[in-house]
Parts: C-alpha cells; sequence; structure tokens
C-alpha cells in the first residue's frame, strides 16, 4: 500500500470532503496523512483514522498567506517520503507537483472547484491571470486528477487537456431518519461557509415577506459573518434568524433532520458556482429535507433524475421568498419532495460514491 500525503489550506476541522475521503484510503490499507494550516481560533483536531498536521503561518490572508503556505507547505513536503501527494485545489498544487517530481511520485489533483473562476478571483484580474497561468503550466502534465461533478470535469478535461474523472461529494449513508420537524415553528437551513455570493443576504431578507412560523438557522463562519450579524440587527429579524456559528461536521446530520427546509444559494458569479455540486446537495437528500437550489446545470441534472427539491432562477428576496411560500402552500408538493428525497438517499451514498475513488488509486 501507498504512503498518502494530502494537502488543504483549510484548519481541517470542517472538511467533511476530505475527511471521507481519507478516511476511505487509511481504511483500504494505505498511509494517509491530510495536511491543513492552523488558524488564531481553529479548535482542537478530532480523532480520525488517519493522520493529521497543521502548519502554522504568520499570514492567513491575501498574497502573503498563500506565499507563506506554500513555502511551509513546499519545505514539510520535502521532509516527508510520500509516494502519493493529493493536491486539493489549485492553491496546493504548486509544492505537490514540484515536490512530487524532485522524489519521483505521483501528484493527483483533487479540485473541489473551478478555482480561477471562484468570485474571489474572477473580481482580481491580476490575480486569477496568475493562478490561469500556474494551472496552464501544472495541469495539463497530470495524468491522475478528479472533480466533484460531471459537468465540471468535461469542462476542467476540455480546458487542460487531462481526464478528470467524477468523486462526488455525498455523505455517508444514515442508518435512520428521525422526524423531528415542529409544526408551528419550520426551520429554514443553512450550512456552510458565510462567504460572498452565497446569496446569505438575500435569504435574510426574506424572511421579512414570510409567516413568523418560519425560522432561519445558518450554520457557519466566514467572512461575511459580522456583516449578516448587523443586516439581521438593522432589519430586526433578531427573533426570526439564528446564527448557530461553527458546527463539526460529525454534529451537521442532526441539524439538518431538525429542518422544514434547506438551502443551498449561490450567485452565478463565476463558473466555479456555475458548475458546482455541493456538500450541502447530498446532506439535505440524504436527511430526507426538501431544499431550494439554483437552476445551474449539475443541480438541474439532478433535478430531473430524483426531483429532490425546487429550483430558483435568480437570487431574488422576492423569488426565494415566493418559492418558499409556494411549499408552505402546496403540502403535497412538499411531502412528495420529502418522499423523494427518502427514495434518492438510499442511492447517494458515499458507500457508494468511495468506489470511484478507490478506483482511481488501484490504477496508480
Amino acid at each position: 500500500m501507498s504512503s498518502i500525503i494530502c494537502t488543504v489550506t483549510n484548519d481541517l476541522s470542517q472538511d467533511q470532503r476530505m475527511i471521507r475521503i481519507c478516511s476511505t484510503l487509511q481504511a483500504a490499507g494505505h498511509r494517509v496523512t491530510l495536511v491543513g494550516r492552523r488558524l488564531p481560533h481553529s479548535r482542537p483536531l478530532v480523532n480520525h483514522p488517519f493522520q493529521q498536521h497543521r502548519l502554522r503561518c504568520w499570514f492567513h490572508t491575501g498574497k502573503l498567506f498563500y506565499l507563506e503556505y506554500n513555502l511551509r507547505l513546499l519545505y514539510y513536503l520535502y521532509q516527508q517520503r510520500a509516494e502519493i501527494i493529493n493536491a486539493v485545489d489549485l492553491d496546493t498544487l504548486l509544492p505537490s507537483y514540484l515536490i512530487s517530481r524532485l522524489q519521483r511520485g505521483v501528484c493527483v489533483y483533487d479540485a473541489h472547484e473551478y478555482f480561477t473562476e471562484v468570485p474571489e478571483v474572477v473580481r482580481r484580474p491580476k490575480v486569477q491571470r496568475l493562478w490561469s497561468a500556474l494551472a496552464d503550466w501544472i495541469i495539463p502534465s497530470l495524468q491522475h486528477a478528479y472533480t466533484v461533478a460531471p459537468a465540471l470535469a468535461e469542462l476542467m478535461t476540455e480546458r487542460y487537456g487531462t481526464s478528470f474523472k467524477v468523486v462526488r461529494n455525498v455523505p455517508y449513508r444514515q442508518s435512520a431518519l428521525h422526524n423531528q420537524i415542529i409544526p408551528d415553528k419550520k426551520i429554514i437551513f443553512y450550512q456552510g461557509m458565510l462567504n460572498e455570493g452565497r446569496g446569505l443576504e438575500a435569504a435574510i431578507l426574506a424572511m421579512k415577506q414570510l409567516p413568523p412560523t418560519l425560522v432561519l438557522h445558518i450554520a457557519g463562519s466566514g467572512d461575511l459573518e459580522q456583516k449578516l450579524h448587523q443586516l439581521v440587527v438593522d432589519h430586526q429579524l433578531e427573533d426570526r434568524v439564528h446564527f448557530l456559528g461553527f458546527v463539526l461536521p460529525a454534529e451537521l446530520p442532526a441539524l439538518t433532520e431538525k429542518a422544514w427546509l434547506g438551502l443551498n444559494l449561490l450567485e452565478n458569479t463565476g463558473l466555479s458556482y456555475y458548475y458546482s455540486l455541493a456538500n450541502k446537495t447530498f446532506d439535505y437528500i440524504q436527511s430526507g429535507v426538501p431544499a431550494l437550489h439554483m437552476d445551474f446545470p449539475e443541480y438541474r441534472a439532478l433535478h430531473d433524475q430524483y426531483d429532490t427539491f425546487e429550483l430558483l432562477a435568480d437570487l431574488e428576496v422576492n423569488t426565494i421568498a415566493s418559492a418558499i411560500q409556494g411549499l408552505v402552500d402546496t403540502p403535497d408538493r412538499y411531502a412528495q419532495l420529502q418522499q423523494n428525497n427518502l427514495e434518492a438517499a438510499k442511492y447517494l451514498t458515499w458507500e457508494e460514491e468511495e468506489k470511484k475513488l478507490l478506483a482511481i488509486y488501484e490504477k496508480l
């Protein structure tokens, strides 16, 4: 079996995809280490069957962070002897690629997103050109790559000439589902990062148009956290919108099961969001919770196959409010979505998806 190092830039606490991937590879007999960074307010690491290591940095945002982290990661990888380095996204690819070449190992690229097309990069043309040049240099020379969704895999294969496989972000099968919905207090639930382009401002303002029996619970943290808190205060929605803060991945299913409706709202501000297929999509399905998603290619494909959620044409406040009110007013439609989720949950599980991951590594 192989020694595998997986590299990310987050602090390892919330990365459900990498926890699943590393656990699967470790269970298959590989020696796996997941490497990330330690943030000023990082929580203690949760024990997993694989090894974990956090790099300490002086800088945590901007160009200096990426420069420092890549240098620290380069030095760390140089000290190790891994047969396979799994670079997760473009911001860890350079040191992973260089060390794998130096040590005559294998570099595998796991694209969680279309990095050069995320909103934070798209609105900075100079930064986008820099990342694009890096991608154009390294990715075409790689023999092993995979990403999170079929449409994105097709797009990246065409763009870089490297064949991208697909390993979706589906959760483990839940052994039992408990209907914990409170009829007179329906919870609209968002889980994930509180960053730009997630439609959270519009979701909060939509609560003003909805009946008081509906409340919005937001689980997660991010750059917009303080701004969103202030927005709630400014519009006197403190009794309708509740922030749950950071939630460990292991605790999310219990919260999701209590929800009446899930949210996955994204602005069409770049190809990365447009071709996304988020963790939360499958988390809602596995918990039997209908949801609202954007009418983007991957969500449209899932909708057409399983009909487990409603699609939104845009992120206007009225559009969001109308879609939610529509499910309130049509309980038969809601019940059908719920039943469709329970049926789809039988097939959309990590126990099935991990077979694709293992097939990729077996070929190495």
